[in-house]
């Protein structure tokens, strides 16, 4: 590569970061490992419009959780500071300014209602208003008038927009790193606003410039961006500056039929859309980080929407994505979004976690419940029951009958309690009565020794049993589940069963 490479992330402080702009930042972060380069979080909050306070906040934190955090941003190595574009408001009207004096801009002081008249006109012949080469001589702009005329209006306070002035009859021929070679023809783009008559900057203007004063080399963004494509190459044009690669990314499509994900996918389908959770007054948006994702799982999931490395490894730490990350790799067509799939990462990142680790995060749920355990007697109950969550939270559904004995028994279970399996558990509870060293493998030995000298059959005894500590023919290990409530609690459990069932 011919320069450093510099990459960004630039979200708008609209409201809560979607998981599309999260894959866009692990994009981003990984390329910049991958190549020793730097990872940059830029604030684009030129629309105050749209603002909201606590979102910037929200970017930073997702981030963080996940891992991924920026190396240069607001507060943090401000090389190219600052870095939200409302405090760099002074640096771009010098630059709308050059573009006027180099003809590649012009002033516009279309009023919004003769701009309105003019698209309603356009559509009772049946056509669509376009605000470029085609009408730009023939509406209120710089470019019929004179520069004294155009001077006395600015000064006399009248509304302006600097555009962009788009040349004519160009056909530009443009390379993305993911979807290679792409054409444009010039006479079929509009000329975009560059300079509002509220004195702030559009979004394509601070970009371009921003892009530029911070050595970006590389611009990794999601493929709706890519209609701006030929303006913003344009613009590097009209500058005369080097311009960035490009890399335009897949969508995130719905789970089930077409189109972008959506927050209205995860309301109706049970699965978050944002990393955290995010409250308004019109409700609370869940989030990965409440749902009890791992922020790793939720990285190796979006990592793969859109990427692989060529083979079949599903499983990849940040490090090893870093290592293997490749923009070349990156498809073309939009990546469908599996909530299912993502339970499963999330179950395989469970397992990794030490029994010590899930014990002391499923600590506060028991705590709710108003239930203390001893920590190491906490550590086996996890480390019994954690093969079939996919969350923490999870835990107490599968492991409830090891702090509370069962309040009702499964209906279908129940048919394995016959008419002589009161008289049977009686003896189990002399058996178990007579057990001193109470572990597990010990239990197991002398139960099962002493139903083959009884001759009694296995499923005689266990089915029951279970059912009476469980509630349920559910759970681990029946004799792990025997050590771990206890002597005295087995035998009340089994005596509660013998009168209620």
């Amino acid at each position: 590569m011919s320069k450093p490479v510099r990459v960004r992330f630039a979200p708008s402080p609209t409201g809560p970061l979607h998981i599309g702009g999260v894959r866009t930042a692990l994009f981003n972060y990984l390329f910049a490992k991958k190549h020793n380069g730097v990872f940059y979080l830029r604030i684009e909050d030129t629309d105050q419009n749209r603002f909201v306070p606590r979102a910037e906040q929200y970017i930073f934190e997702a981030l963080e959780w996940l891992g991924i955090s920026p190396s240069e941003t607001v507060g943090k190595n401000e090389k190219f500071g600052p870095y939200r574009q409302s405090e760099r408001k002074h640096l771009y009207k010098q630059y709308a300014d050059q573009l006027i004096n180099s003809g590649w801009a012009y002033y516009a002081f279309d009023t919004a209602e003769a701009l309105d008249l003019h698209r309603k006109q356009h559509e009772e012949q049946g056509k669509t208003f376009i605000y470029n080469w085609h009408n730009r001589e023939k509406l209120d702009t710089s470019l019929v008038m004179s520069i004294e005329e155009t001077n006395r209006r600015i000064e006399a306070g009248e509304d302006f927009v600097i555009r962009f002035k788009t040349p004519v009859n160009e056909i530009l021929e443009l390379k993305d790193i993911v979807r290679g070679d792409i054409k444009f023809d010039t006479n079929l783009l509009d000329d975009k606003v560059l300079f509002k008559s509220d004195g702030m900057p559009t979004y394509h203007l601070a970009n371009i410039v921003d892009d530029h004063l911070m050595e970006t080399s590389h611009v990794i963004r999601g493929e709706e961006w890519l209609p701006s494509l030929p303006l913003h190459h344009l613009l590097y044009k009209a500058f005369g500056w080097e311009a960035p690669e490009f890399a335009h990314l897949p969508l995130i499509l719905k789970p089930i039929g077409n189109g972008k994900l959506s927050k209205r996918d995860g309301d109706k389908m049970g699965f978050p859309v944002f990393p955290l959770e995010w409250k308004t007054e019109e409700g609370i948006s869940s989030g990965y980080r409440e749902k009890g994702y791992f922020p790793e799982a939720v990285i190796n999931f979006l990592a793969l929407l859109g990427w692989n490395d060529g083979t079949d490894q599903e499983l990849f730490t940040l490090e090893e994505l870093a290592d293997k990350f490749d923009l070349n790799r990156v498809h073309k067509a939009g990546a469908k979004f599996d909530p299912e799939k993502n339970k499963w990462f999330n179950h395989q990142y469970l397992q990794k976690q030490s029994d010590e680790e899930l014990a002391k995060i499923f600590t506060p749920i028991l705590t709710e419940k108003a239930i203390s355990v001893e920590n190491d007697k906490l550590i086996k109950i996890v480390s019994s029951i954690k093969e079939r969550a996919n969350f923490v939270s999870d835990f107490w559904d599968l492991a409830d009958y090891f702090f509370v004995e069962p309040s009702t028994y499964d209906e279908k279970a129940s048919k394995n309690w016959k008419e002589e399996t009161p008289a049977l558990m009686k003896q189990v509870i002399k058996v178990l009565e007579s057990i001193e060293d109470f572990t597990s493998l010990n239990i197991e030995t002398i139960l099962k020794d002493w139903m083959t000298v009884n001759e009694i059959g296995m499923g005689k005894v266990m089915q029951p049993l279970r059912l009476s500590l469980v509630g349920a023919l559910k759970g681990p290990h029946l004799f792990d589940i025997i050590e771990l409530i206890g002597n005295e609690e087995t035998i009340k459990r089994l005596k509660k069963a013998i009168t209620s069932l």
